[in-house]
């Protein structure tokens, strides 16, 4: 909240070069303010985290004073800053995505999402391996067909490969994962 109430003094000094089509700074801040807790509430719902939600209502807060002089007095104020929150939440999402996907250069030109853990460290890896050995523990029969969903294949991919009726891999895919969710219980 103090971060906000610099954002909103450094905002009123700024006050005179508002067009006179739009309302005052003390006008803006306080319109600002009292959509707060509902720029709150949506941004969590967007993130699910609460320190990320603050973190965006601070970015949307930002952007509305910076970009104070494209906004007038006859625009809904809510939607505007509803606006400016969900495309920087979205921008947000996007960027992240692309930093976390990759190309596989090869003739097929995959398109993979990075999975690597960014900090393995020995529980990790402990996890990983337990994961692994309960999956080697599964029948041939779902074995197969789940690893194959793992490893990126389409169900009509691993129709073809194992020559089975795409309805036969898919409920072998089904019994795999709940004999595994079974398995996993304490795993967490």
């Amino acid at each position: 909240m103090l971060f906000t109430k610099n954002i909103f003094a450094s905002n009123n000094q700024l006050g005179n070069n508002i067009k006179s089509n739009t309302m005052n700074a003390q006008e803006f801040n306080s319109k600002l303010l009292s959509l707060e807790g509902s720029l709150n509430h949506f941004a969590l719902s967007l993130t699910r985290n609460v320190e990320d939600a603050r973190d965006l209502v601070q970015e949307t807060f930002l952007k509305a004073i910076q970009y104070k002089d494209k906004y007038t007095s006859d625009n809904n104020i809510r939607a505007w800053l509803f606006t400016i929150l969900r495309n920087t939440y979205l921008n947000q999402v996007t960027k992240l995505s692309a930093k976390n996907t990759i190309s596989d250069k090869t003739a097929d030109e995959y398109i993979l999402k990075n999975t690597m853990f960014e900090n393995e460290n020995a529980e990790t890896s402990i996890n990983t391996r337990n994961l692994q050995q309960t999956i080697s523990k599964l029948s041939e029969e779902f074995r197969v067909p789940f690893q194959m969903v793992v490893d990126g294949y389409k169900y009509k991919e691993i129709a073809k490969e194992t020559n089975l009726p795409m309805g036969t891999v898919k409920s072998r895919i089904f019994f795999a994962r709940r004999i595994l969710a079974e398995s996993l219980q304490d795993f967490k």
